[in-house]
């Protein structure tokens, strides 16, 4: 099964495509969408749901994982991350790609084995997990990729509670 995760973001969308062979985890491609602080609004937009578009139809994922949004302070950047992530979210939705989606705690928790992980703590098991030579670059890149790694744990804990057998 192909597993797309994504962490959102209007400058940066980190990407992360895994396969979930057996018990197995195996990255298939991964890094992120990138657009200029000085692009107007709308054109970010458009830039970011044709990329979005192209890696969907590239990469043919069968569910994509997104983390939840989750801002203290800064409401205007909650609003622009909100953007990109509904303009990704319409990508996937015109695909009929179900769509899977995870607090950062709940990714913590999944990743690592404690929701309280420092953000080092999640790069470092991304990197074991699926046995990388490095810690994906930028953050945002192994943030998508450890979505992925919590949708592909949740997606066979899911299966095995409602009796389903894996193919």
């Amino acid at each position: 099964m192909r597993v797309l995760g994504i962490d959102p973001g209007i400058a940066i969308m980190g990407f992360g495509f895994v396969d979930k062979i057996g018990h197995r985890i195996v990255p298939v491609q991964y890094g992120c969408i990138q657009t200029e602080a000085r692009t107007p609004t709308e054109q970010r937009l458009v830039q970011i749901y044709e990329a979005s578009c192209q890696l969907l139809d590239r990469y043919q994922p069968e569910t994509i994982a997104v983390e939840k949004l989750f801002f203290n302070k800064n409401v205007t950047n909650a609003f622009s991350v909100g953007q990109a992530r509904g303009v990704f979210l319409l990508a996937a939705a015109q695909r009929n790609i179900p769509v899977g989606e995870y607090t950062p705690m709940q990714v913590k928790q999944s990743v690592v084995g404690y929701g309280g992980a420092e953000k080092k703590q999640v790069q470092e098991m991304v990197k074991r997990l699926l046995k990388l030579s490095a810690v994906p670059k930028p953050d945002d890149v192994a943030d998508a990729l450890a979505v992925a790694i919590c949708h592909a744990h949740s997606i066979v804990l899911n299966d095995r509670v409602n009796g389903v057998t894996p193919k």
